[in-house]
């Protein structure tokens, strides 16, 4: 008897349309994220959305794509909000909101679930 595999949802990451970028390193995404690469190539500033880090989007997104532990991140976050050398991402409540406010907000980063009934925002190709 033969069993299919288990469906494994990737998280997505998205942009607002004005960052102007069709795929992104690793790397770069993580700099983003730990806020040491605060505009875009294009000298828009970044805004990041995230979803609370007890999420499992969220803690799939960092140890996937990101290949940091939540709770690192987080330590990240605190330390240069806290020193006031940077200001902590945005958390919002469900995927629906991150959607809607990456879409309003010029040179918006953040990440879903499923990108398949998403427009309006860009999606980014992950390069290794």
């Amino acid at each position: 008897m033969l069993f299919g595999s288990p469906t494994i949802s990737a998280v997505e990451v998205i942009t607002n349309n004005s960052a102007d970028i069709a795929s992104i390193k690793t790397t770069q995404l993580r700099r983003i994220y730990s806020m040491r690469q605060v505009k875009w190539a294009n000298g828009v500033p970044i805004t990041i959305f995230v979803l609370s880090s007890t999420t499992k989007i969220h803690q799939q997104f960092c140890k996937e794509t990101l290949r940091l532990f939540p709770y690192q991140l987080d330590r990240i976050w605190n330390k240069l909000t806290f020193s006031g050398m940077g200001i902590a991402p945005t958390i919002v409540s469900s995927e629906q909101e991150l959607i809607q406010a990456v879409k309003s907000t010029t040179g918006a980063i953040g990440y879903i679930e499923n990108i398949n009934e998403v427009s309006d925002v860009n999606r980014l190709e992950i390069d290794e």
